[in-house]
């Protein structure tokens, strides 16, 4: 098949340059237009640098000219995130682009966090990002809102937990699937719960807990699982408040925690102001 073909000097020469803080300025003072920059994105970002997960792709930014004179085409959020986060990083740098192209910069589909799992070959790829991000919330920012801008996380960091620990992660999306039919709470909050609960007490045996949730049979008063089995389901309609994924998390956890103390517990609550619980510990003697 052939391959049609330019001169080297027809097409933008790419560019491997440390952009430091003040370099971004630079660039983004002689940017063509000044988009409305999504500020969400310059701070998810910005945090990537600082937690030292950027990584060097083929998506840098790009110049009209040469990297002392050439006005900005593309490239603010990046530049804008180097500036906020005060560290210099590694970008390709596009030199000689047209202004032609402009239009059609990043017009493109962002990659989502569910096309990054979709090489593990696992099922369930929705949920199971979804538990994979939930998780990393429990552990990072357990007492902050699990939504918006600053509850996003990298693609990258699902993928590395995925790859630390997938096993448990495909064990907990079967379980979200199995033990959600149940109880009030969705597959994702189940498959986090398990997730949390049973990787802070691997000694627990856990079958027992799932026996009672998913039968109901046999159960007493002032047992963790039915007050777990007890929590109104969440209504499509009527004046019930829906429940936010950490608060359907915390009453799994401290379903969990009584039922692992042996403690008796009627009904399960978890208010606005309160702290993520913290699940019971319960480790192998060595």
């Amino acid at each position: 098949m052939p391959i049609n073909s330019r001169a080297p000097g027809d097409v933008p020469t790419p560019r491997l340059v440390q952009v430091t803080p003040e370099l971004a300025g630079t660039l983004l003072s002689r940017a063509v237009v000044n988009r409305r920059l999504d500020w969400g994105q310059v701070d998810f970002l910005a945090d990537s640098i600082i937690r030292g997960e950027w990584q060097l792709t083929h998506q840098g930014i790009a110049l009209d000219g040469p990297l002392d004179t050439g006005s900005l085409l593309d490239g603010q959020h990046r530049l804008n995130a180097i500036i906020k986060a005060g560290i210099s990083v590694w970008l390709y740098v596009f030199e000689g682009l047209p202004r032609t192209a402009f239009p059609v910069l990043d017009t493109g589909k962002r990659r989502s966090g569910v096309d990054t799992l979709s090489a593990t070959g696992e099922k369930y790829l929705p949920l199971l990002h979804s538990t994979i991000r939930h998780v990393l919330l429990f552990k990072n920012m357990p007492d902050s809102s699990w939504t918006g801008n600053g509850a996003r996380i990298a693609n990258g960091r699902i993928l590395a937990a995925y790859n630390e620990d997938s096993d448990m992660y495909r064990e907990a999306v079967m379980m979200g699937r199995n033990i959600s039919k149940h109880v009030f709470a969705s597959q994702t909050a189940v498959a986090v719960g398990y997730f949390v609960t049973t990787e802070a007490a691997p000694a627990v045996k856990v079958a027992s807990w799932i026996d009672g949730l998913t039968s109901g049979a046999n159960l007493e008063v002032g047992d963790p699982r039915l007050a777990l089995l007890k929590v109104p389901h969440i209504q499509k309609r009527g004046t019930r408040r829906r429940y936010t994924m950490r608060e359907q998390v915390a009453m799994y956890i401290k379903a969990w925690n009584a039922w692992v103390r042996e403690e008796k517990i009627d009904n399960l609550r978890f208010r606005k102001t309160e702290r993520m619980p913290t699940p019971v510990e319960e480790k192998f003697e060595r």
